[in-house]
């Protein structure tokens, strides 16, 4: 039914954060939210996120095919042709269903805590599954000041491959990232400038490293990167802003519009404004890898205590910590209360279990409009109060992916950690 009046929106509103003081009150501070799918037109999906293969062209065949899942979002794509809540995840509870984005708007504090409420209003943070069969384009994502010129915010973004979802390694696992040092502007200048006489070999000036499962990346605003085809799993900041560099991929053309998608439009012939775009000290780095790679560190050696915690996503960028991420696995049979310092979203890639005694199942095939077990919002309170985890399978592992929002671990470990891991 349309809500028409401001006393019907005003009800709506009441209702929602009724409904979800319940449910938290009942589930210890757990939102339940189901599957939220995302099609690229442009990309080709790597069938790994086990979605039904019937279901990929869901949206259409016109809207590409679904080759993303977007997990605890309260982010809105920027797909041209989108529905409205395209990339919202939704909340389920009992019959009921509305946005966590509605949620949050209505619970504030409550969900997200109250620094992240007072700073950013908004949950501000979101993460992904990303699965295609090749790689994409080479290109950036606009810094916070540079995507104010259109009304948009920055976007920094990490990379976990999760070994349960790479079974197979699709047609590149490996990934450019970053320009070689010693290139110049006029260099990427010229690449520009030959978009439209074939292939305008920005590739040709960067270095692809090798992708291995359980291993990640984290990368700053305007650094280019060309995503292989591991399925990734990517905390990253609210926005879907981005320039590809590239305009030929596996034979495939990249509209000069896909350039130019999230400049001002009165740039959008300005090659020296493209250029400029990148940050050029971060990309010709001589020591790329050493600033960007990470491998898992414990939190803790609590392997006899029948579950490992580890540290998937962390370091900062400019000195801030926009986001962090942990993959917990849990032994056959064994049960544990885990502590964390701020809200996030979980979803279950491995096994069968509980969450506060809700279930926690990862499904083998997802149908489109189907309602999983695998997926959850866990608010600051009771992130810091304990969750309760239990695996009740005899034989296989529970494995679970969380990520957090801004500044929520100041524990994390620093770039580089896994150096000096002990454990």
């Amino acid at each position: 039914m349309a809500l028409n009046t401001v006393a019907d929106l005003t009800t709506r509103k009441t209702q929602v954060k009724e409904t979800v003081e319940a449910a938290l009150s009942e589930t210890g501070g757990l939102l339940r939210l189901a599957p939220a799918w995302v099609p690229r037109s442009f990309l080709q999906p790597g069938l790994r996120i086990k979605l039904h293969p019937a279901d990929t062209y869901a949206y259409g065949l016109n809207r590409g095919g679904i080759d993303e899942r977007w997990f605890a979002s309260t982010t809105v794509t920027a797909n041209e042709g989108r529905a409205d809540d395209e990339g919202l995840s939704y909340c389920v509870v009992g019959n009921e269903r509305f946005t966590l984005k509605q949620a949050v708007e209505e619970c504030g504090a409550t969900l997200v805590g109250k620094a992240i409420w007072d700073k950013y209003g908004k949950w501000p943070v979101y993460s992904k599954f990303f699965d295609n069969m090749g790689p994409i384009p080479h290109h950036m994502h606009q810094s916070a000041e540079q995507a104010a010129l259109v009304g948009q915010e920055g976007k920094p973004e990490s990379y976990y491959f999760p070994p349960q979802h790479n079974n197979v390694g699709n047609n590149f696992p490996y990934t450019f990232m970053g320009l070689e040092p010693g290139t110049t502007k006029d260099q990427v200048r010229k690449c520009i400038s030959d978009w439209n006489t074939g292939d305008n070999g920005i590739l040709d000036l960067s270095k692809a490293y090798r992708l291995k499962t359980g291993t990640g990346w984290l990368i700053d605003p305007c650094i280019l990167h060309a995503p292989g085809s591991l399925c990734t799993y990517e905390p990253q900041w609210g926005s879907d802003v981005f320039g590809m560099y590239q305009n030929l991929v596996e034979g495939r053309e990249v509209p000069w519009s896909l350039l130019v998608n999230d400049m001002p439009e009165e740039k959008h012939q300005d090659i020296d404004f493209i250029v400029e775009q990148l940050a050029w000290d971060k990309n010709v780095d001589p020591y790329f890898k050493d600033n960007h790679y990470l491998e898992p560190v414990p939190v803790a050696d609590t392997r006899e205590q029948g579950y490992v915690d580890r540290w998937i996503v962390y370091g900062k960028i400019d000195a801030y910590q926009y986001f962090t991420a942990k993959e917990i696995t849990i032994d056959p049979g064994c049960k544990m209360v885990i502590k964390d310092s701020g809200a996030y979203g979980l979803i279950c890639v491995q096994g069968k279990g509980t969450i506060n005694n809700q279930p926690l199942v990862s499904p083998k095939m997802i149908r489109f409009t189907e309602l999983t077990e695998d997926e959850y919002f866990c608010t600051e309170d009771g992130a810091i109060a304990g969750v309760t985890f239990e695996n009740t399978s005899g034989t296989e592992p529970l494995v679970c992916l969380r990520y957090f929002g801004p500044e929520a671990n100041p524990d994390a470990p620093a770039m580089g950690a896994y150096r000096n891991n002990s454990f």
